[in-house]
């Protein structure tokens, strides 16, 4: 009896430790999205993730961070706290050309009127991803709210600093705003997934 139940303890703690393992990160696709990113002695928590497609091929593994998990795109993108966006490129067809392009016409969209006051920093923003761009790059464009800026990075390389909340609601807007690039990527990343 006292080995049947050590057996049986046995195999429930080697299958709790199991299903801790497998939460600390995701695989989509063959990319690893980690469960959780540090910035600046914080810890982002993964609020969800999922893939951006164009012409019936995937092009980035996406993924948004937050301090405090949250469904509500409105909240997140008027939030003064720290969050990321983390995209790894899963395509050789997409360049730092055709990646600017969309970033920008995503800034056209979620930022509306105020694109005028942006436009010299989504310049700024655009010549921080004109690298060659090549499968497998990761950025990581984190907002950090005690100096209200995006620090831009690339394969954890920073690339620069862009100021202003105003630019971070607008980035973030890009995927999260009431026009989003890509309506199930927003809900994926809402954690909003059927």
């Amino acid at each position: 009896m006292k080995k049947s139940l050590l057996f049986l303890f046995f195999i429930l703690l080697s299958f709790s430790s199991s299903v801790v393992t497998a939460q600390t990160e995701f695989n989509v696709d063959g990319v690893i999205v980690p469960r959780k990113i540090e910035f600046k002695g914080n810890t982002l928590q993964l609020n969800g993730f999922g893939t951006r497609s164009k012409m019936f091929m995937e092009v980035y593994v996406q993924a948004l961070y937050l301090t405090m998990v949250s469904q509500n795109p409105d909240d997140i993108m008027e939030s003064n706290t720290d969050m990321a966006i983390r995209i790894q490129i899963t395509s050789s067809m997409v360049s730092s050309g055709k990646l600017t392009k969309n970033l920008h016409n995503g800034f056209e969209k979620s930022s509306g009127d105020a694109i005028d006051a942006l436009r010299p920093r989504i310049e700024q923003f655009k010549a921080m991803l004109s690298d060659k761009i090549v499968e497998k790059d990761v950025f990581n464009l984190i907002y950090n709210h005690l100096d209200s800026s995006v620090w831009v990075y690339k394969n954890d390389v920073l690339k620069g600093i862009v100021p202003g909340f105003d630019f971070k609601k607008a980035l973030f807007g890009i995927w999260l705003s009431n026009k989003p690039v890509d309506d199930d990527l927003k809900n994926e990343l809402l954690g909003k997934t059927e």
